[in-house]
């Protein structure tokens, strides 16, 4: 996959030679976790970090709610020695007081989990401790900062120059397209033959990024159509028996699903980088693709209109309007899109460009949407200026039909 997966892979290999030799150790876990932090030996450590990780693995729920409530208050930082060090940096700045200060003010367990990291698949071993985490932090707040903890130190070692894209083909390894049926979150895969035709048609690609720690393991994918136009339909673009059309033909790459696969990475960011790099690769190995346009769900909707008390369903043309005047108009307290959809795209600079009835008819499409769905444009030109407007101010960037969808809704309302 890349040269530091294959030095990894190398290092990782001789590593666990020594690790499988060890005994286990039956000691309180705090105690193991203590030497682990106070160990300076390097084969020692390893040696800890995978005890616990394997510990942990081997934990009921009730046991790992405990475990977390000792990161939690054993290895939470010390206030008052915050303090005591901020004071010392504020009467004399230097490398050194600044350290004694960066020391205080990072939590023991920030340390346990770079330990922690360093024996062969730790990396998804804490990915899958977050997830945990994030299920408990939900009932018990106490262990909200523990969280940012993980994301504090998950968002470096999950880094752009870190994450490798790879193309997935109907060629790929089948553990790794086995992995795509699992994770697709937009529009299910009900079988090997609905993958096929995903995968195999010259009109059909499909990227994914990986970490050379966890190299069977997508992080996030995105599925993409090359077609002529813009289509309105998911059920155009996934229909049976369909024309395929050759790479070549195309002038039109369309992002039909964008699925995260690792729940542990809750709150890390790979969409806008992922779609970035694959418009780019597109770009150079097709150059007749002239618009990046996606056929996005609009999951918001229907709990919008029930909440506006309007009844589905609705006409195809009211439920465009409506649908419009969800996307530009529903706002969160902080000034966003209520749609998280919308905000993801948006986000990245992309431009509401169309509105669809009848585009996803599929039960959840019907549950989420009515069955309307939307097209995000990234206009190449346009979409560093239409980031730093939604970024500063949360200013959508519109087509001037969509607009007029608005304006419509808006009349029917009175």
């Amino acid at each position: 996959m890349s040269l530091l997966a294959d030095l990894l892979s190398t290092v990782f290999d001789r590593s666990s030679k020594v690790l499988s030799a060890t005994k286990w150790d039956n000691r309180p876990i705090e105690d193991s976790i203590a030497e682990l932090i106070g160990n300076r030996g390097e084969v020692r450590g390893m040696t800890l970090a995978r005890q616990i990780l394997d510990r942990y693995a081997a934990m009921e729920e009730e046991e790992k709610s405990a475990f977390f409530s000792y990161l939690a208050t054993g290895m939470d930082i010390d206030a008052g020695k915050v303090r005591v060090a901020l004071e010392a940096y504020e009467a004399e700045p230097s490398q050194s007081s600044y350290r004694a200060f960066m020391e205080a003010a990072e939590p023991t367990r920030q340390e346990l989990v770079r330990r922690l990291n360093q024996v062969p698949g730790a990396t998804g071993s804490l990915v899958a401790m977050r997830r945990d985490l994030l299920g408990m932090a939900r009932k018990d707040a106490s262990l909200a900062a523990i969280d940012l903890d993980f994301k504090h130190l998950f968002a470096s070692w999950f880094n752009r120059g870190f994450l490798v894209l790879r193309p997935i083909n109907w060629e790929s390894p089948a553990h790794i397209l086995e992995k795509i049926i699992q994770y697709e979150a937009v529009h299910a895969i009900d079988s090997w033959d609905d993958l096929r035709r995903r995968m195999q048609p010259s009109d059909r690609r499909c990227f994914a990024f990986f970490h050379p720690t966890m190299p069977n393991e997508p992080l996030i994918f995105v599925e993409v159509a090359l077609t002529k136009g813009i289509p309105g339909s998911i059920q155009q673009v996934l229909a049976d028996g369909r024309d395929v059309l050759s790479a070549e033909e195309a002038d039109t790459a369309v992002f039909y699903s964008i699925s995260n696969c690792q729940s542990g990475l809750a709150g890390i960011s790979f969409g806008n980088s992922l779609i970035k790099q694959v418009v780019d690769d597109l770009s150079r190995g097709l150059p007749g693709l002239k618009t990046f346009v996606t056929l996005s769900p609009i999951p918001g909707l229907a709990k919008w209109l029930a909440a506006e008390g309007m009844n589905q369903p609705l006409a195809s043309e009211r439920l465009q309007q409506l649908a419009a005047q969800y996307l530009l108009q529903a706002k969160r307290s902080d000034g966003a899109p209520v749609d998280p959809v919308a905000r993801f795209h948006l986000g990245n600079g992309a431009t509401v460009h169309a509105v669809h009835s009848d585009a996803d008819t599929s039960p959840n499409g019907l549950a989420q949407s009515g069955g309307a769905m939307v097209n995000y444009l990234y206009d190449l030109s346009a979409i560093a200026q239409n980031h730093e407007r939604f970024a500063g101010s949360h200013e959508i960037s519109s087509s001037p039909e969509v607009k007029a969808l608005v304006r419509a809704a808006e009349k029917s309302n009175t």
